[in-house]
C-alpha cells in the first residue's frame, strides 16, 4: 500500500478539515434558498478563485482540443452530477449525516475498481473498505426512521457517490498531459455552467437575495471548497490510487456529523463514536506503510 507524501499530508489535513465542516454550512446556506442556485454561485465564485492562483502559479491554462471530450468526461462524473444531486439531497435530508451517504463513494470506487477495472485489491484495502462500510451503517443507525420517509433524496446521494467514484478512477487513470490545477480549473467553470442551467430551468421562480447565512456557506464554498479542497482533492486522486486516495479522507463524514451536532444540535449516540474507530482503522488500513522484505543473503 502507498505512503503519503509530506505534500499530501500537507494537503489532506485541510482538505479534510474544509470538507468535513462544509456539510453544516452547506445545510445553512440552503435551509432557505434554492440549492441549485447556492451552488451556482458558489461555483462562479471559486472561478476566479481558481484563475489567480493558476496565474500566481503560473500554471497554463491551455488544454489541447483532442482532450476536450475526456474533459469534460471527467467533469461529468467527478463534478456534474456530484455538485447538482447532493446538494439537493442534503436540502432535504439531516444536516450532517448527509455526507455519510456521500462518503459511501470510496466503498462504490472499490467495487468498480475491482469489477470493471480489474483492480487487485489486498487485504488491507478490503479490510480498510469494510471498516468504512461498517462505520457508514453505525452513523446512519439513528437516521433509518427519517431516511425512510425521504427515499428519492437518499438515492440522489447514493447516485451522486457512486458517480464520483467512478470520476475518481477514470481521474487516477487519465493520460493528459495536462496540469492537475488547469484541470480542477475547467472543471469548474465547466460545473458553473452546468449548475447555472440547471438554475434557470429548475428554480427560477424561487431566486431571491441570499441571507448573510447564505452569503457566508457561498463565501466559504467559493474560496475554500472550490478555491482549494477540489483542487487538493484532484491532486491526491490523481497521485494515489483509488482506493488510497478515497479512504484517506474517510474521516471527512465524521466531522460532517460531529461540527454538524454542535451546530445544530443533534444528538451523538454511541454509535458515532464506535465509526470514528473504525474511519481510523479504515484510513489507517490503506495508509499505514508497508514493512519491507528483507533479501535474503
Amino acid at each position: 500500500m502507498p505512503t503519503l507524501t509530506p505534500r499530501q499530508f500537507a494537503l489532506l489535513i485541510p482538505l479534510t478539515l474544509f470538507w468535513g465542516l462544509n456539510w453544516p454550512v452547506m445545510k445553512l446556506g440552503v435551509m432557505d434558498f434554492p440549492p441549485l442556485t447556492f451552488r451556482m454561485l458558489s461555483l462562479w465564485l471559486g472561478v476566479p478563485v481558481l484563475g489567480l492562483a493558476l496565474l500566481v502559479m503560473k500554471v497554463p491554462f491551455r488544454v489541447p482540443r483532442q482532450h476536450w471530450p475526456e474533459l469534460l468526461w471527467l467533469a461529468a462524473t467527478n463534478m456534474f452530477v456530484w455538485h447538482a444531486c447532493m446538494i439537493v439531497a442534503l436540502k432535504e435530508l439531516s444536516s450532517g449525516r448527509a455526507a455519510i451517504l456521500g462518503y459511501t463513494m470510496p466503498i462504490f470506487s472499490a467495487l468498480i475498481g475491482a469489477l470493471l477495472f480489474s483492480t487487485r485489491l489486498s487485504a488491507r484495502a478490503w479490510l480498510g473498505v469494510g471498516a468504512a462500510g461498517l462505520g457508514v451503517a453505525l452513523l446512519l443507525w439513528h437516521e433509518l426512521t427519517g431516511l425512510a420517509g425521504k427515499p428519492a433524496f437518499v438515492l440522489l446521494a447514493l447516485v451522486a457517490a457512486a458517480t464520483w467514484a467512478v470520476g475518481t478512477q477514470l481521474l487516477r487513470r487519465t493520460a493528459m498531459p495536462v496540469p492537475t490545477l488547469t484541470l480542477s480549473f475547467w472543471m469548474t467553470t465547466a460545473t458553473a455552467v452546468v449548475l447555472t442551467l440547471l438554475s434557470v430551468l429548475l428554480e427560477r421562480p424561487q431566486w431571491k437575495a441570499p441571507g448573510a447565512a447564505t452569503w457566508g456557506a457561498v463565501v466559504y464554498n467559493g474560496v475554500l471548497i472550490f478555491g482549494f479542497a477540489h483542487a487538493a482533492w484532484f491532486v491526491l486522486a490523481r497521485g494515489l490510487p483509488p482506493i488510497a486516495s478515497t479512504l484517506s479522507v474517510m474521516f471527512i463524514p465524521v466531522l460532517g456529523v460531529f461540527s454538524g451536532a454542535l451546530w445544530l444540535h443533534e444528538v451523538i449516540h454511541w454509535q458515532d463514536w464506535a465509526a470514528v474507530l473504525l474511519m481510523v482503522l479504515a484510513i489507517a488500513a490503506v495508509l499505514w506503510p508497508t514493512r519491507q522484505a528483507v533479501p535474503a543473503e
